[in-house]
Protein backbone atom coordinates (compact mmCIF):
# COMPACT_ATOMS: atom_id res chain seq x y z
CA UNK A 1 0.00 0.00 0.00
CA UNK A 2 2.49 1.97 0.79
CA UNK A 3 4.25 1.48 -2.75
CA UNK A 4 0.87 2.12 -4.32
CA UNK A 5 0.90 5.74 -2.25
CA UNK A 6 4.34 6.56 -3.44
CA UNK A 7 4.36 5.81 -7.00
CA UNK A 8 0.60 7.36 -7.44
CA UNK A 9 2.18 10.91 -5.40
CA UNK A 10 5.04 10.26 -8.26
CA UNK A 11 2.50 9.91 -10.99
CA UNK A 12 0.11 13.24 -9.71
CA UNK A 13 3.77 15.35 -9.68
CA UNK A 14 5.12 14.51 -13.08
CA UNK A 15 1.65 14.87 -14.20
CA UNK A 16 1.02 17.91 -12.55
CA UNK A 17 4.63 19.45 -13.91
CA UNK A 18 4.56 17.92 -17.53
CA UNK A 19 0.45 19.34 -17.53
CA UNK A 20 2.40 22.99 -17.41
CA UNK A 21 4.32 22.25 -20.57
CA UNK A 22 1.84 19.69 -22.71
CA UNK A 23 -1.66 20.49 -21.55
CA UNK A 24 -4.01 18.14 -19.21
CA UNK A 25 -5.52 16.02 -22.24
CA UNK A 26 -2.25 15.57 -23.91
CA UNK A 27 -0.85 13.94 -20.58
CA UNK A 28 -3.74 11.61 -19.57
CA UNK A 29 -4.03 10.59 -23.09
CA UNK A 30 -0.09 9.43 -23.44
CA UNK A 31 -0.26 7.81 -20.25
CA UNK A 32 -3.23 5.74 -21.15
CA UNK A 33 -1.72 5.30 -24.06
CA UNK A 34 1.64 4.21 -22.55
CA UNK A 35 -0.06 1.84 -20.08
CA UNK A 36 -2.34 0.28 -22.83
CA UNK A 37 -0.16 -2.71 -23.24
CA UNK A 38 0.19 -3.76 -19.74
CA UNK A 39 -3.53 -3.16 -19.67
CA UNK A 40 -4.23 -5.30 -22.70
CA UNK A 41 -2.19 -8.73 -21.02
CA UNK A 42 -3.73 -7.91 -17.74
CA UNK A 43 -7.51 -7.93 -19.67
CA UNK A 44 -6.63 -10.92 -21.71
CA UNK A 45 -5.78 -12.93 -18.90
CA UNK A 46 -9.11 -12.66 -17.00
CA UNK A 47 -11.03 -12.71 -19.97
CA UNK A 48 -14.62 -14.07 -18.47
CA UNK A 49 -15.75 -16.94 -19.90
CA UNK A 50 -19.18 -16.16 -21.11
CA UNK A 51 -20.01 -12.47 -21.98
CA UNK A 52 -23.71 -13.07 -21.70
CA UNK A 53 -23.27 -13.32 -17.96
CA UNK A 54 -22.38 -9.11 -18.09
CA UNK A 55 -25.50 -6.87 -17.46
CA UNK A 56 -25.57 -3.60 -19.15
CA UNK A 57 -25.07 -2.07 -15.95
CA UNK A 58 -21.27 -3.44 -15.73
CA UNK A 59 -20.53 -1.94 -19.48
CA UNK A 60 -22.43 1.44 -18.59
CA UNK A 61 -20.23 1.33 -15.38
CA UNK A 62 -17.10 0.45 -17.14
CA UNK A 63 -17.48 3.17 -19.79
CA UNK A 64 -18.16 6.29 -17.63
CA UNK A 65 -15.15 5.06 -15.09
CA UNK A 66 -13.28 4.87 -18.77
CA UNK A 67 -14.30 8.08 -20.27
CA UNK A 68 -15.42 10.28 -17.18
CA UNK A 69 -12.87 8.94 -14.57
CA UNK A 70 -9.76 7.79 -16.60
CA UNK A 71 -9.95 10.56 -19.17
CA UNK A 72 -11.91 13.71 -18.62
CA UNK A 73 -11.83 13.39 -14.81
CA UNK A 74 -7.79 13.90 -15.24
CA UNK A 75 -8.04 16.33 -17.74
CA UNK A 76 -9.37 18.48 -15.09
CA UNK A 77 -7.49 17.58 -12.90
CA UNK A 78 -4.09 17.83 -14.39
CA UNK A 79 -5.32 21.64 -15.22
CA UNK A 80 -6.07 22.38 -11.58
CA UNK A 81 -3.17 20.86 -10.50
CA UNK A 82 -0.66 22.86 -12.87
CA UNK A 83 -2.64 26.26 -12.42
CA UNK A 84 -3.03 25.66 -8.25
CA UNK A 85 0.12 24.04 -7.27
CA UNK A 86 0.54 20.22 -7.22
CA UNK A 87 1.14 20.93 -2.80
CA UNK A 88 -2.18 22.87 -2.54
CA UNK A 89 -4.06 21.63 -4.99
CA UNK A 90 -3.02 17.60 -4.46
CA UNK A 91 -4.58 18.12 -0.55
CA UNK A 92 -7.83 18.38 -1.71
CA UNK A 93 -8.05 14.49 -2.56
CA UNK A 94 -7.72 13.79 0.57
CA UNK A 95 -11.59 14.95 0.85
CA UNK A 96 -12.21 12.67 -1.83
CA UNK A 97 -13.10 9.52 -0.40
CA UNK A 98 -15.38 11.20 2.39
CA UNK A 99 -17.39 13.38 -0.99
CA UNK A 100 -17.74 9.17 -2.13
CA UNK A 101 -19.02 8.49 1.41
CA UNK A 102 -21.96 11.55 1.44
CA UNK A 103 -23.12 10.46 -1.92
CA UNK A 104 -23.18 6.76 -1.00
CA UNK A 105 -25.31 7.80 1.76
CA UNK A 106 -27.40 9.96 0.22
CA UNK A 107 -27.69 8.03 -3.23
CA UNK A 108 -27.49 4.58 -2.02
CA UNK A 109 -28.63 4.29 1.96
CA UNK A 110 -25.72 3.19 2.89
CA UNK A 111 -24.80 3.80 6.83
CA UNK A 112 -22.87 6.32 8.55
CA UNK A 113 -20.78 5.27 11.39
CA UNK A 114 -19.69 7.60 13.77
CA UNK A 115 -15.76 6.66 13.12
CA UNK A 116 -16.21 7.67 9.14
CA UNK A 117 -17.38 11.36 10.58
CA UNK A 118 -14.49 11.33 13.51
CA UNK A 119 -11.77 10.33 10.45
CA UNK A 120 -13.29 13.09 8.28
CA UNK A 121 -13.49 15.78 10.49
CA UNK A 122 -9.71 14.57 11.60
CA UNK A 123 -8.32 14.79 7.77
CA UNK A 124 -10.49 17.93 7.26
CA UNK A 125 -8.17 19.52 9.96
CA UNK A 126 -4.80 18.12 8.38
CA UNK A 127 -5.75 19.46 5.06
CA UNK A 128 -6.56 22.89 6.35
CA UNK A 129 -3.79 22.84 8.85
CA UNK A 130 -1.18 21.84 5.92
CA UNK A 131 -2.92 24.66 4.05
CA UNK A 132 -2.69 27.17 6.87
CA UNK A 133 1.17 26.69 7.85
CA UNK A 134 2.21 26.14 4.15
Amino acid sequence: MVVAILVCGLGYAEGATLSRRLGGWQVISWSLLLSLPLMALIGLAYLPTSWGNIHVSSWIGLGYVSIFSMLIGFIFWYRGLAMGGIASVGQLQLLQPFFGLLLAAFLLHEPIAWTMLASTFIVVLCVAGAKHFS
